[in-house]
């Protein structure tokens, strides 16, 4: 299904890349890989940046269709990163759906695998955006092909095995890219991904908020959070003052009201995607809070200008996703419903949050069906990893164990959760399986060892410090 959908251009580029073959330095195994990678048709390096590891670590462009289906539309720089370790090193392939980290970073199967990483930016977040924006071309499916063409260059380079990676949206796009294109990855290791395949059934996320954590907790959080509506004058003056500084304005949203309400309704959310639940400590207690304490604690857990058209501006093209294809989650807002001045699933809808000149068309149902339905029948190799306490993951992806995928839960995990935080075998059997996809040994063998010595994984370290910075970036999603 996948195949035929970057076809014409996938023909150009590959007749090219024939006729140069055995005479590019692309496809010279003793060249330096900045002058490999230059050589390769459509790629435009822009930077390379020193690291302490001794990695080589290159900003890049590639020339992408606007259209896959029709690349006589025209085209666009999509920017993407090289972390190179060595020729002879396994490949992962980041994609992390939003813009593109510049800080040399690997992710945790890079380092479970001492491999290479290519990172790309998510089609139509800036700067990776034709001018004018067609926004009908920002889908799920012209991403994919976005991956697979850039990946499909690189393997004129890297010539071992490629595994694919990313988180929460990231993690998304991974699969969306391995359905529409199975054959092109060994294997993929999703993390805190969710799969909205109904959005008018919310029941998932609203048990989730009812079950989570202690009650003590729940308690607590859901007091502060009506108290916010409560003491709402006081909060609004504050909100206004940081927004005053900051220079925002609220067109997109409607209103100062409506951006605070919105931010409101995400607190409790909020909490529980980046905080653990011995965080609950530090959640104001409403009757005795004061009015800064209670401000400062809703601008940690949502951001006061992340409502306004400055804040949103940096995340239309997740937006327009969410509105168009991946759906948005709801949920119980029962006891805080009498003190809310808007239709609740009306402000909370993603459409809320994209500029009035973006045309957005009605949803498509199918997308995410047509996901769920190939994951659970035809996925392979696939490692999902969630957090107990994260909300994205009341909605999670379900693999067939029979095509060697698999799911583990980081217990009491939050969205940040990885396979170093599962329980010691769980974590070293995963480490194992994502080693043998890699090319670099047997599994069962690998995860005997990996229990008895977890110190044989490579090392973390700097690198590594950066992409967790990368990944626990507050986002939608």
């Amino acid at each position: 299904m996948g195949g035929g959908l970057a076809g014409p251009a996938l023909a150009a580029d590959g007749g090219a890349a024939a006729a140069a073959h055995g005479h590019s330095p692309a496809d010279d195994p003793n060249a330096d890989i900045k002058d490999r990678l230059a050589a390769i048709p459509g790629v435009t390096i822009t930077e390379e940046k020193p690291t302490t590891t001794g990695h080589r670590f290159f900003v890049a462009t590639y020339t992408q269709p606007i259209d896959h289906f029709r690349p006589w539309l025209g085209t666009f720089q999509q920017r993407f990163t090289l972390l190179h370790r060595g020729y002879d090193r396994p490949t992962v392939f980041y994609t992390n759906g939003y813009t593109l980290g510049t800080t040399p970073s690997r992710t945790e199967p890079t380092r479970l695998v001492d491999g290479n990483q290519v990172s790309i930016e998510y089609r139509y977040f800036t700067p990776s955006r034709p001018e004018p924006a067609d926004w009908t071309k920002a889908g799920i499916r012209q991403q994919a092909a976005d991956s697979h063409k850039l990946v499909t260059a690189l393997k004129r380079i890297y010539d071992q095995e490629w595994l694919s990676t990313g988180a929460s949206k990231g993690g998304m796009s991974s699969t969306y890219y391995r359905r529409f294109y199975p054959d092109d990855m060994a294997g993929t290791v999703a993390y805190v991904a969710p799969n909205n395949t109904n959005v008018d059934d919310y029941s998932a996320y609203s048990t989730f908020f009812q079950t989570v954590g202690t009650p003590e907790c729940r308690s607590r959080l859901a007091a502060a959070q009506r108290e916010l509506l409560v003491r709402r004058d006081r909060m609004e003056t504050r909100f206004d003052a940081a927004n005053k500084a900051a220079g925002s304005t609220f067109t997109t949203v409607g209103s100062a009201d409506r951006a605070y309400e919105g931010g409101v309704l995400d607190t409790v959310w909020s909490f529980w995607q980046y905080s653990l639940e011995a965080d609950c400590a530090k959640v104001p207690v409403a009757a005795t809070a004061s009015d800064d304490e209670l401000f400062n604690w809703y601008d940690a857990q949502v951001g006061a200008t992340g409502n306004s058209d400055q804040g949103l501006a940096k995340y239309t093209a997740y937006y327009y996703q969410a509105a168009t294809e991946l759906g948005q989650p709801f949920f119980d807002v029962s006891n805080i419903k009498d003190l809310l001045h808007y239709d609740y699933k009306e402000l909370y809808s993603a459409r809320s949050y994209i500029s009035k000149d973006v045309n957005v068309p009605a949803f498509n149902p199918y997308a995410m069906r047509d996901i769920d339905r190939w994951v659970k029948r035809d996925a392979e190799r696939i490692i999902y990893v969630y957090g107990g306490n994260d909300p994205w993951g009341a909605k999670p992806f379900r693999p067939d164990e029979e095509n060697d995928s698999f799911v583990y839960t980081v217990p009491g995990g939050n969205h940040g959760s990885n396979i170093g935080k599962l329980p010691a075998a769980e974590s070293a059997e995963a480490t194992a399986r994502v080693q043998q996809w890699a090319g670099l040994g047997d599994q069962a063998a690998a995860a005997k060892s990996l229990t008895k010595s977890p110190q044989s994984v490579p090392a973390f370290g700097p690198l590594d410090v950066e992409g967790q910075k990368l990944e626990q970036e507050h986002r939608p999603l």
